[in-house]
């Protein structure tokens, strides 16, 4: 850094009064102490940065299914998939699969924001059984609504055909459904491209033969096919996992700023015991192994593919390899920053966790622990569902078990990062009553299921979760409902999470530039003697 100058030294005139010492440079102790008042309030900002907007709950729980307060309805609504239409940010919908007492789907359209749902009938196409299954929805960039289903056939219920459909008009009316992949595809996903408007990407499992509970052989493949007109027609499918990767599932597909198509998957690896239905659809001990996370990557919309190994996790509990719960991917639309969250074996239960990539899914760095439990807490943290909000915040939901000894009750509990998923806010808990995790379909077996997802949806001042709730059903009924909860959040810094880990570091940088350009000058002139 270079110091201030002076004047040069002479001696003083006959007569005159002036210090004969020479005089700093005004100007450079101005700068000096400008930068140290802007390094101190880029610290005071950093510091700002560091305090987490304090969550609010906004009104209680509540219903999203019509059927959710009636008695006599013991529908099992589960697995919940939310959208919000860019085009109109009131315009939401929540899709769902049904359970029992038969195997449907419901589709629930919102125009003021979330407070209040209709649900609308979903069309049944031509020559198929009345049994819609395993839906999910996505709004394109430019507010089309699109929707896919699966349709089941005969009395092993197997999937039939996947369809999709369309809304010009925020859901308010459905077109009629086009068949787009034939049998046996489970675990079908809908991604829509956040900036090309007509691109839709569509993923699933493609099965070979299948029994009761099971996939008969390995080597099922994840596929994915893409549509650039709006889902009008599709391109040749094309396989996603490794042929290398003989036991895979649960494909959840997103799309980053740099246009590129991720799908995350779980390799089960030598998990007969689910996989191939070994447990015979009957609760116990679960595989006693562990799975490895993988997200492939394609930079040419789906034609050719890399893969890099996320983590690895151990399971739970045993599942049922047609619904096996999901893991979570978010992926920033700032920066380009992939998230991945799903709950592991732990301390006698489950535990969530994050991986982060800081360059778009080629590699990640170790899991961070999201749930606040303590140490010895041996309760179930258990499916976690991410968003971000464009300014950054990553807000992750989770059923959570921790209140009760038993590890029996469900909450749902929501936990906020605002650093890039380095640390994450103590919890706040949605639910304002906890729920049985008992009941559900498989019940009877001791294999209660509450579905393979929630849902989240997460602005820059709210979120809204979504969740499998069980609190007016019973072991008998199976009664499953889809609750909704809002949560406010204060202002927050509208900085990436790059800019604001570089807040302090430059705040420092400036009070030490300024700091020279004032005491080094006083430094010298004092070894001097002057």
């Amino acid at each position: 850094m270079t110091s201030a100058t002076t004047e040069p030294h002479r001696d003083t005139e006959p007569g005159s009064t002036r210090d004969p010492r020479p005089r700093p440079n005004l100007r450079f102790i101005a700068l000096g102490v400008g930068l140290i008042a802007a390094g101190l309030g880029a610290l005071l900002v950093a510091e700002a940065f560091d305090v987490t907007p304090e969550p609010r709950l906004v009104g209680g729980n509540l219903p999203v299914n019509e059927g959710a307060t009636e008695a006599a309805d013991v529908s099992a609504h589960n697995s919940p998939r939310l959208a919000q239409n860019p085009a109109d940010e009131n315009n939401l919908v929540v899709a769902n699969r049904i359970d029992t007492p038969g195997y449907s789907c419901a589709l629930h359209v919102s125009f003021d924001g979330g407070a209040t749902f209709r649900q609308l009938p979903i069309p049944v196409p031509a020559g198929e059984e009345p049994k819609c299954y395993a839906p999910d929805v996505a709004f394109s960039s430019d507010g089309i609504l699109h929707m896919i289903f699966v349709t089941l056939a005969g009395q092993g219920n197997v999937p039939n055909a996947v369809w999709h459909v369309r809304s010009d008009d925020g859901g308010r009316s459905l077109g009629a459904p086009e068949r787009v992949v034939g049998q046996l595809a489970f675990q079908v996903g809908l991604e829509a491209d956040p900036v090309v408007p007509e691109r839709l990407y569509l993923t699933w499992l493609q099965a070979d033969e299948v029994g009761l509970y099971r996939f008969t052989n390995p080597g099922n493949p994840i596929m994915v096919m893409v549509s650039d007109d709006g889902g009008t027609t599709w391109s040749d499918p094309t396989e996603v996992s490794d042929p290398a990767r003989e036991r895979v599932v649960t494909p959840v597909a997103g799309v980053g700023p740099d246009g590129r198509l991720r799908v995350l998957y779980v390799d089960v690896g030598d998990d007969r015991l689910d996989y191939e239905g070994a447990h015979e659809g009957r609760g116990g001990p679960p595989h006693p192994g562990s799975f490895t996370l993988v997200l492939a990557t394609s930079p040419d919309g789906g034609e050719t593919w890399s893969e890099a190994e996320v983590g690895t996790m151990a399971p739970p509990e045993r599942f049922i390899v047609f619904n096996p719960p999901s893991p979570s991917l978010a992926i920033d639309q700032s920066d380009g920053s992939v998230y991945v969250a799903f709950h592991d074996r732990a301390d006698g239960g489950a535990g969530v966790s994050m991986w982060t990539s800081r360059n778009g899914g080629d590699s990640f760095g170790p899991p961070v622990r999201i749930d606040d439990t303590d140490e010895d807490d041996e309760t179930s943290q258990y499916l976690p569902h991410m968003g971000i909000s464009l300014a950054g915040r990553i807000d992750v939901v989770y059923y959570d078990r921790r209140d009760d000894p038993e590890n029996v009750m469900n909450e749902v509990s929501l936990q906020s990062s605002f650093d890039g998923g380095e640390t994450f806010s103590r919890r706040v808990t949605l639910t304002d009553r906890p729920f049985d995790s008992r009941i559900g379909f498989g019940s009877q077996r001791d294999m209660a299921d509450l579905g393979t997802t929630l849902a989240l949806l997460s602005t820059d001042d709210k979120a809204m979760a979504a969740w499998t709730d069980t609190r007016a059903g019973t072991e008998e009924s199976n009664k499953q409902d889809i609750v909704r909860q809002f949560v406010a959040f204060s202002e927050e810094p509208s900085a990436s999470p790059a800019v604001r880990h570089l807040l302090p570091q430059g705040g420092w940088l400036a009070v030490l530039a300024g700091a020279s350009l004032v005491l080094v000058p006083a430094a010298r002139r004092a070894r001097r003697g002057q």
